[in-house]
């Protein structure tokens, strides 16, 4: 086996004894590899955009959102908490309610229409905290309430940390009027944060919940309670129970439901993949049997002369595959070094931007997930494997006095 090892390792040279690769198994090599790179790469980013903008998503919505039907307020909003925790049992990790009403921003400069969210700082906002790039998460500043702006928002009122803006909403929900006069309060920009998404960077005010509550007159109310759960593995189950415990007017979902047209996006993205990727690899493959049919034609008297000697047809076709074998684990390597190497630079420097406001995220995101490349490789060896029998089994058929004849 190993003299069998040898020979293939000879074909493979060029002929005059160079201890480089010929010039027709280096363009093989180079094609498995460009195929292997970009079947990895865009596995790599489709597995990225889906997990960014799962935990971009989450980071403001939480794993399971209950609101009403309408999105009218929830009253006695502290006893409707406490049946939601007693539903739930051990699987939530934390539960809090939440204000979200449109607003309009108002800073020296310019008017903006936002959506302002009123929250306790806890658990479901940690992320939040973490985005921050200016100023602190606090709803106090300098004596005053306190407002945390998305980056481009922020930009567009040309305002930074430490500056007013004012904020208009309705009270309670109905239009002005002289017994029920719009809400309008001076906030400091206590912090500024950057998720990398337009929707919420461009929109998305966060104020204290108990200043939501104030300015907007809803005493004892709430819009809503964002849920995180200890284990996602529990998302369905417990929103079924909390679906079936609440009833009606209660509206329960999860972070899919929310961002369904992003995820259905996703999901589209992801359908063709298969077949043109599948295509990709297979056009590699080809490379070998080509680069094995040549190498059959440049070495028919070579393969005369074995068969000469006594090596058997099944010894010839070892030859060949293992030719085959040989070029694909070339190429396999090379590729997955390529796409891990460009993956890596992507997600360390971020070199190719995004438009935000089109693709909900602001670099092209990339998720390195070692199971896309083993299924990848062991897909691509087998193929090679299996297209190397082809061109084994012609230079087994060649009769040697033919072969050793051929020039």
């Amino acid at each position: 086996m190993n003299t069998l090892f040898y020979i293939a390792l000879k074909y493979i040279r060029s002929q005059r004894n160079s201890k480089l690769l010929s010039k027709i198994s280096v363009i093989s090599v180079i094609g498995i590899a460009l195929g292997i790179a970009a079947v990895n790469i865009a596995l790599t980013i489709l597995g990225g955009f889906e997990e960014t903008i799962k935990e971009k998503t989450i980071e403001f919505n939480s794993h399971i959102t209950i609101t009403t039907y309408g999105n009218k307020n929830i009253t006695n909003f502290k006893e409707n908490l406490e049946i939601i925790k007693e539903t739930s049992g051990n699987s939530i990790e934390s539960i809090s309610p939440f204000i979200s009403k449109d607003a309009i921003i108002k800073s020296k400069h310019l008017s903006e229409g936002i959506k302002i969210t009123g929250i306790l700082p806890g658990n479901n906002y940690r992320k939040l905290k973490e985005n921050l790039v200016e100023g602190k998460f606090v709803f106090t500043e300098k004596g005053r309430k306190g407002i945390i702006l998305g980056r481009k928002l922020a930009d567009k009122l040309f305002v930074k940390t430490g500056d007013k803006v004012t904020l208009f909403v309705l009270k309670n929900d109905k239009p002005p009027s002289p017994e029920n006069p719009p809400g309008i309060e001076q906030f400091l920009v206590s912090g500024i944060y950057e998720s990398g998404m337009a929707a919420y960077d461009d929109l998305q005010a966060f104020i204290s919940f108990y200043d939501a509550q104030e300015i907007l007159g809803m005493a004892n109310e709430c819009s809503g309670f964002n849920i995180r759960l200890s284990n996602l593995e529990n998302l369905d189950s417990v929103k079924n129970v909390l679906k079936e415990s609440l009833g009606y007017p209660f509206y329960v979902r999860d972070f899919y439901q929310i961002n369904k047209p992003i995820f259905t996006w996703l999901e589209l993205q992801k359908k063709p993949i298969p077949i043109v990727l599948g295509l990709i690899i297979l056009v590699a493959v080809f490379n070998i049997i080509g680069t094995l049919l040549m190498m059959v034609l440049e070495k028919t008297s070579e393969i005369g002369i074995l068969k000469a000697l006594g090596t058997r047809k099944k010894q010839i076709v070892a030859i060949f595959i293992f030719q085959g074998l040989y070029l694909a684990l070339l190429g396999i390597i090379f590729g997955n070094v390529l796409a891990l190497g460009l993956s890596w630079l992507q997600e360390e420097f971020k070199i190719i931007s995004l438009p935000a406001s089109i693709y909900f995220v602001s670099s092209v995101p990339v998720l390195i997930n070692p199971l896309y490349y083993f299924i990848v490789t062991a897909v691509a060896f087998l193929l090679s494997f299996l297209a190397s029998f082809i061109p084994s089994y012609i230079a087994a058929a060649i009769k040697p006095i033919q072969a050793i004849r051929f020039d």
